[in-house]
């Protein structure tokens, strides 16, 4: 087992915020900023316990997550008026979800986006209406407009020509291409509304888990790893008891059940996050073989560590690389990832990718 950074044993409890020396808060401060995580970290602390030099990154922190959060809202009420106009509602994903329900997971959480889902038949209608109120396509590649639209499980990204919000339009949570795209209708259909307003939802809260830990997952970048398997561990702790089973269950029933097996398992061991035996022994209906349990282990347990020097060893830059790779494997069969790769070889090659 290899040692974990200063950041996770602060926030597993193994390590208190009291207790931190100076430098070793200069140290987590610098990881948590690597990881993204300087906001959660300054609603978990209680300020009097962290030095005034600190206390600063932390806030700051803060306060930038929380103007986001208030931006979201701003363009939630933009948003309304577009699924009025569809005439179905527009479903939040992740970060924007948890903050627009007001979910613990969102408190000090930085994102970039706005993840929407929506049935695939009313895709291209849904960005047309979007792009009526100010959203259009930031990416202007020929082959990767056809490639996303042909291919994966969301449009280009679409960005507002104002205000400069951000959105990912998807009809599912994975690529059409991968083995393990799941049936998006029954995520659809069993989102709830965000409070009383039927325009806007989100997933149900075990399909919400399930999405971020299919993020997590089958993404090959990992450099935000910690914050992500964070939010779970806080969708987790903040919910019913029962939540894990559910979410065991339900990843069974998307047929995405290895990824809620990853997501408990490294839960556990690198946040200490409570799995009863029963959710393990059920989880671990979907493991992998003993090797390929010891392989994943030696990848994610590295990979997972914020992208700071302190967080690494010899081996992690090989570990991101390989499960890059793997992700690519696990979203498109290699009739299609091979011509692919070597397109967007040859386009970085020519100076032609700017993505």
């Amino acid at each position: 087992m290899i040692e974990f950074p200063l950041i996770v044993k602060v926030l597993s409890g193994e390590m208190s915020a009291p207790e931190l020396t100076l430098k070793q808060w200069e140290l987590l401060i610098r990881q948590a900023q690597a990881s993204m995580l300087a906001g959660v970290l300054c609603y978990r602390f209680d300020p009097d316990s962290i030095p005034s030099r600190a206390l600063r990154h932390l806030q700051s922190a803060r306060v930038h997550s929380d103007k986001q959060v208030n931006d979201l809202l701003w363009e939630i009420h933009h948003l309304k008026k577009v699924a009025a106009e569809l005439g179905l509602p527009l479903i939040l994903l992740k970060g924007a979800a948890y903050a627009a329900s007001a979910c613990p997971a969102a408190r000090g959480r930085f994102f970039s986006d706005i993840d929407l889902l929506v049935p695939k038949p009313v895709i291209a209608d849904a960005e047309k209406k979007l792009m009526a109120h100010g959203w259009v396509s930031s990416l202007h590649n020929t082959y990767d407009q056809y490639y996303y639209r042909k291919w994966m499980h969301e449009i280009p990204p679409l960005r507002h020509v104002f205000r400069g919000s951000v959105i990912d339009l998807h009809h599912n949570i994975l690529p059409l291409t991968s083995k393990a795209c799941p049936n998006a209708s029954l995520l659809i259909e069993a989102a709830v509304n965000v409070g009383d307003n039927p325009q806007i939802r989100v997933l149900q809260m075990p399909d919400m888990v399930v999405h971020s830990a299919v993020h997590l997952f089958y993404d090959g970048e990992l450099d935000h790893g910690l914050r992500d398997l964070v939010d779970l561990d806080s969708l987790l702790r903040n919910s019913s008891e029962d939540i894990a089973m559910l979410v065991v269950e339900r990843a069974f029933e998307l047929g995405l059940q290895l990824s809620i097996f990853y997501a408990f398992r490294y839960l556990n061991i690198i946040l200490q996050t409570p799995i009863s035996a029963e959710v393990q022994q059920r989880s671990q209906q979907a493991a992998p073989g003993r090797f390929g349990l010891q392989m994943m282990d030696f990848l994610f347990l590295r990979a997972l560590m914020p992208a700071h020097p302190s967080c690494g060893d010899q081996w992690t830059g090989l570990a991101r690389w390989l499960l890059y790779v793997r992700s690519h494997w696990l979203k498109m069969p290699w009739y299609l990832l091979f011509p692919h790769l070597s397109r967007k070889a040859w386009f970085r090659l020519m100076g032609k990718e700017k993505h």
